[in-house]
């Protein structure tokens, strides 16, 4: 192994290191919340309001929704792992060193993309187990439920450095959470089938990135979805090739990179 090897091989495993610790470290900040959030959804929706509802898509409604709050946990923590820490560098002042360092900016992106999927996971995980306590779930495809999760983890962690990287101060990475991602989460399919909305209101659905997540995740846990897994799976290798090249671009130019 070349020396170059060697030492992004090192930088690669201390920063992961240092993120899976650090996130683990405070564990009632990061894994806790999200848990009881989530344990909120089931007792609400799919307990209370599911009854009224009845079934969905030959599943109760707490099975139906099952997949789609386990992927709107993925999401939010994949995401927030990545915006917080990579910022929390900017702000110490500590991604200067890294970035001076003869550390590859592709070792620099995956530590900290690859910190964010197994927060993602961690908690995608919590969540699961958790909802065995409401409802019975059985996986209908191994292989599609971990491609899209980890697609999934990817595009988010990815799209949390970007955020990372253009935002000045703390409130600018509560932004795109607040008026982008949620909104997209809770119109992406997690409650409710498009197919009970107008036409018109099913075709802008389309436009919606979560929508193609959640139905293909859900998709591989009970086998049903409301849109084309191919296309769904396609749009998501796009998608995270066309935003690896793009942080990779940000990191090599240095822009954003002081808080």
């Amino acid at each position: 192994m070349s020396v170059e090897l060697r030492t992004n091989w090192v930088a690669l495993q201390t920063i992961v290191y240092r993120e899976v610790r650090r996130f683990l470290r405070i564990w009632p900040q990061t894994l806790l919340p999200p848990a009881i959030t989530m344990v909120l959804y089931f007792v609400i929706f799919g307990n209370l309001i599911g009854r009224q509802i009845g079934d969905m898509g030959g599943f109760t409604y707490m099975q139906y929704i099952v997949p789609g709050l386990i992927m709107m946990s993925v999401i939010t923590n994949s995401y927030g792992n990545v915006v917080s820490s990579f910022f929390g560098s900017k702000f110490q002042r500590s991604i200067e060193e890294l970035m001076v360092s003869p550390v590859s900016p592709h070792t620099i992106l995956v530590g900290y993309v690859l910190g964010g999927v197994l927060r993602g996971l961690a908690v995608g995980v919590i969540v699961t187990i958790l909802s065995m306590f409401f409802t019975d779930l059985q996986v209908h495809h191994l292989g599609v439920t971990v491609v899209v999760v980890l697609f999934t983890a990817t595009i988010f962690s990815l799209l949390g450095f970007v955020n990372a990287v253009f935002a000045r101060n703390f409130d600018d990475i509560s932004i795109i959470p607040t008026f982008v991602l949620t909104p997209l989460t809770y119109l992406g399919g997690v409650f409710y089938s498009i197919n009970l909305l107008p036409p018109f209101w099913q075709t802008v659905s389309l436009a919606n990135p979560v929508l193609h997540m959640v139905n293909s995740f859900r998709y591989g846990i009970l086998g049903v979805s409301d849109i084309s897994i191919g296309t769904a799976i396609t749009f998501m290798l796009v998608a995270t090739a066309v935003l690896y090249v793009l942080c990779v671009r940000l990191l090599v130019s240095g822009r954003g990179m002081r808080a």
